[in-house]
């Protein structure tokens, strides 16, 4: 007694079934997660728990308080992928030289332009703490100044040398981490801020977060290791 073997046609046809199966069985799968997620009751919603707290947090703005201390875990991690991904960038290589010089009418507003984009930094910084702004605004910021300065044929964007961009790129996950190590004495735990002093505190690593994710984002611009 003899058996045929499957053809390859036969067994890609058998193949896309198993898939095809496999697709509905996740697709169900996900239709029941959504069900539960929207059908269940799960408690007060977080901002509701977010705005009772928000007076222990130190600061007035709800979005502030989420990312800088009760979400601060959440933000420590951003910090440390920002500077993953730039660490990545400069393991490429030196960075390319520019396509061609910048234009005198470009690098004259430079002079203007680049200060008034720190300045605006440092507000966002400032506000951040009762209004829309914060370390990421304000790091933007100082970030298109660099790209600004690259632009206008400074080949480290504005930043200092290797070494100096080393410190600047780690400063805020450095200064997040040691204030939340400090903290652990305390007996308040790793970033858990005392109420008393929860605002300076958020200030100091808002400070330190900006000035990193304006370099960062400069360095990435440059898209190369450092010159000496």
């Amino acid at each position: 007694m003899t058996t045929e073997t499957p053809t390859s046609e036969e067994r890609s046809r058998d193949l896309q079934l198993l898939l095809g199966i496999l697709l509905a069985l996740i697709g169900l799968l996900l239709l029941w997660v959504f069900y539960v997620a929207v059908a269940a009751d799960h408690g007060p919603r977080l901002a509701l728990l977010a705005e009772a707290n928000l007076p222990l947090s130190g600061v007035s703005n709800p979005v502030t308080a989420v990312l800088l201390n009760f979400r601060a875990y959440d933000t420590l991690l951003e910090l440390a992928v920002l500077l993953s991904a730039l660490i990545g960038i400069w393991s490429a290589g030196p960075a390319n030289p520019p396509f061609q010089k910048a234009m005198e009418v470009l690098r004259a507003m430079v002079a203007w332009i680049v200060p008034l984009l720190i300045l605006a930094g440092g507000y966002m910084l400032w506000v951040g703490g009762h209004a829309p702004g914060g370390a990421f605004q304000a790091g933007a910021l100082l970030g298109g100044a660099g790209v600004i300065m690259r632009l206008a044929g400074d080949a480290n964007a504005g930043l200092p040398s290797e070494l100096g961009q080393r410190w600047l790129v780690v400063l805020g996950t450095l200064v997040a981490v040691l204030v939340g190590l400090l903290l652990i004495p305390l007996g308040d735990g790793f970033l858990t801020y005392p109420p008393a002093l929860a605002k300076w505190l958020i200030l100091t690593i808002e400070t330190a977060a900006a000035i990193a994710i304006g370099a960062t984002l400069a360095a990435a611009y440059v898209g190369g290791r450092p010159q000496q």
